[in-house]
């Protein structure tokens, strides 16, 4: 236990070595000719890497009401031209931070050291776009887990990367994130054809997706982050879906969940007050009712037929996503003819899967953009 809460900080200390202090632009209000994906407000933001330039912006998305809600996130762009035909984009789709509006990466610690694999990306003469999601940065309960709000959040936000001046975006695109940004990733798969018509999805990368929201919240394992975990899906579940907290933990543990869910998780501080504030949540049962297990399985991903290739990530030493379930959900995408490519980090946890699969995933990308065909491991996988 204590090794995994000495790799959390590890983490926790690299993505916060820097901290940046920026007000979070407030909301514009809709117009009647408002579209998903427009802009409303923009702000430099400081701090970019060298050789590019950031904004942050407020841009238009749909709520899971069908309503327009404003939504934050960071565009990085870089100064060299853009190709003729626009830029490549990379969205980026970031691992829990918390369920408060506090907690959007854009106004927490050193958001582009969270971002894995810019340097990378940015070199590539890709603009990267990295969604704090709705309800963080943002007004509103941010559905934490919700497959259909995350995705909406990052094809908006692709489409809001193309209306911005100065970006020069094209069409095409690709989604990398990491445990919650990677089951984000997963559910823009799933959508974008239907939602997102005029943009082009090349690929998808995710390092320790959650596959499985149901063995997320039931299976607590040796995860020192599970009672927090639980604590933002209950809480936000109550808000989002209106399922009764009582009716999947004991009563007696809603004060605790109340308290947790006003902790953000994007620093060491941060750790340690909310390990402390979900501690008691630690042995208690976890028992859904029938409405709760429903939300847990419509928000697990679905593979789906003629989708495009797929990059998992998977540390064999993660403590919040067995392997066997990332494992599984590849060869029901290989069921579904496609091409996966899988790679298995010996000695890797959850918390430094997107770091060391980072290189990896940048090179996948890179082909993906250039019309190479993609590798496919699902013979290894059966």
């Amino acid at each position: 236990m204590k090794a995994q809460i000495a790799s959390i900080h590890g983490w926790l200390l690299f993505i916060g070595a820097v901290l940046v202090s920026c007000t979070a632009p407030q909301p514009a209000p809709f117009a009647p000719g408002h579209r998903p994906g427009d802009v409303l407000q923009t702000e430099p933001f400081p701090g970019a890497p060298a050789g590019a330039t950031a904004t942050r912006i407020l841009y238009v998305s749909t709520s899971l009401g069908s309503s327009p809600i404003a939504v934050s996130s960071l565009v990085i762009v870089p100064s060299a031209p853009a190709p003729p035909a626009g830029r490549p984009v990379l969205a980026w789709l970031h691992a829990t931070t918390g369920v408060d509006r506090a907690c959007a990466p854009s106004r927490g610690p050193a958001p582009f050291g969270q971002i894995q694999g810019l340097p990378a990306f940015l070199a590539a003469g890709y603009a990267v776009v990295a969604t704090d999601y709705a309800g963080l940065g943002g007004p509103g309960t941010h559905p934490y887990l919700v497959g259909i709000s995350e995705g909406r959040a990052a094809l908006d936000s692709v489409r809001a990367a193309g209306r911005l001046p100065g970006v020069q975006a094209g069409p095409r695109f690709a989604v990398w994130g990491h445990s919650q940004g990677g089951h984000a990733a997963l559910f823009t798969a799933e959508l974008a054809r239907a939602y997102a018509p005029e943009l082009r999805l090349v690929g998808v990368a995710a390092a320790a997706p959650v596959t499985d929201v149901t063995a997320l919240v039931e299976q607590p394992g040796q995860d020192p982050l599970w009672g927090a975990l639980l604590s933002y899906t209950v809480w936000s579940w109550s808000h989002v879906f209106g399922a009764a907290p009582d009716t999947i933990v004991p009563a007696a543990a809603r004060p605790t969940i109340e308290r947790t869910a006003k902790d953000c998780l994007e620093s060491a501080d941060e750790l340690n007050r909310l390990l402390n504030d979900a501690a008691p949540l630690r042995g208690e049962p976890v028992t859904p009712d029938a409405h709760w297990r429903t939300l847990l399985v419509e928000n697990a991903p679905t593979p789906q037929p003629g989708g495009p290739p797929v990059f998992l990530a998977q540390g064999d030493e993660d403590p919040v996503i067995p392997p066997p379930l990332t494992r599984d959900f590849a060869r029901r995408l290989c069921q579904e003819r496609t091409p996966v490519r899988y790679l298995a980090m010996p000695g890797v946890d959850h918390y430094t899967a997107a770091a060391r699969s980072a290189a990896a995933a940048a090179d996948w990308i890179a082909a993906r953009f250039a019309g190479v065909s993609p590798p496919d491991d699902c013979a290894a996988l059966e």
